[in-house]
């Protein structure tokens, strides 16, 4: 931070950069300016940037940010992991939120990214509840509002690290839809007793997953059959719920 120019004098202002900020501040300075006024106006610049860092750290504390370890506080968007777009297709879907630096409490640009029924029903219902941003509402809270749905949370770093893909969809998460009712985004609950298999399932891709297979048995609202991986005897409720 800092420059001279030739024979030492003192050039017009400083050159100075900033990193992890979304941009740089017009330096006010004059020949009897020093570096504690550079100082200070960077301060007030960081001041008007508190509102929209709070927005970004309200976001990647609670939802599922794409390469969250290389998301940077300098850029006003995220992308944001919703969930699978077509069953058992692999297909991920996502959000792009634009936040507005200078007002980020006010309704965020959205784009919505993959294929299939659960994006375009997402896009349709942001676009229909776009007047029910509130500013004085938490951005979260306004999110979901706007989306008609719960959004996947992040989880905790010691239970992140544990949280296993289903060993049918292969996902952590089930998708976002009013098809599967309560369990819309819910992570893997199922595990395999055999400790030598220990594989993880959603328990609605188990139930879809044994009802394919003709040997398996049903005892009033329970399946019996075989684990996919292991073979050993398995037997998992039927949810009541989905349609």
């Amino acid at each position: 931070m800092g420059s001279f120019g030739e024979g030492g004098r003192r050039s017009k202002f400083p050159y100075f950069s900033c990193f992890d900020v979304p941009y740089i501040f017009n330096l006010k300075w004059s020949m009897n300016s020093r570096l504690k006024n550079l100082v200070q106006q960077f301060e007030k610049h960081l001041e008007k940037l508190q509102g929209f860092w709070s927005t970004l750290d309200e976001i990647d504390r609670s939802l599922q940010i794409v390469d969250s370890k290389q998301a940077s506080r300098a850029i006003p968007s995220r992308q944001i992991h919703v969930g699978l777009t077509i069953w058992y297709s692999g297909n991920d879907c996502f959000i792009i939120l634009f936040i507005d630096i200078n007002d980020p409490r006010s309704l965020p640009e959205c784009r919505f990214m993959g294929l299939g029924n659960t994006v375009n029903s997402l896009r349709k219902t942001w676009k229909r509840n776009v007047d029910k941003w509130e500013r004085d509402k938490a951005f979260l809270e306004n999110l979901e509002c706007l989306l008609n749905t719960q959004l996947p949370r992040l989880a905790d770093e010691e239970t992140n690290n544990h949280l296993d893909e289903c060993g049918i969809c292969y996902a952590q998460y089930l998708p976002i839809g009013d098809e599967l009712g309560p369990q819309t985004g819910s992570a893997t609950d199922y595990t395999c007793e055999n400790n030598s298999c220990s594989k993880a399932f959603h328990s609605m891709c188990l139930v879809d997953w044994l009802r394919s297979i003709t040997t398996t048995r049903q005892s009033f609202n329970v399946l019996f059959g075989n684990c996919p991986y292991c073979s050993e005897p398995i037997a998992v409720k039927i949810n009541a719920t989905k349609n």
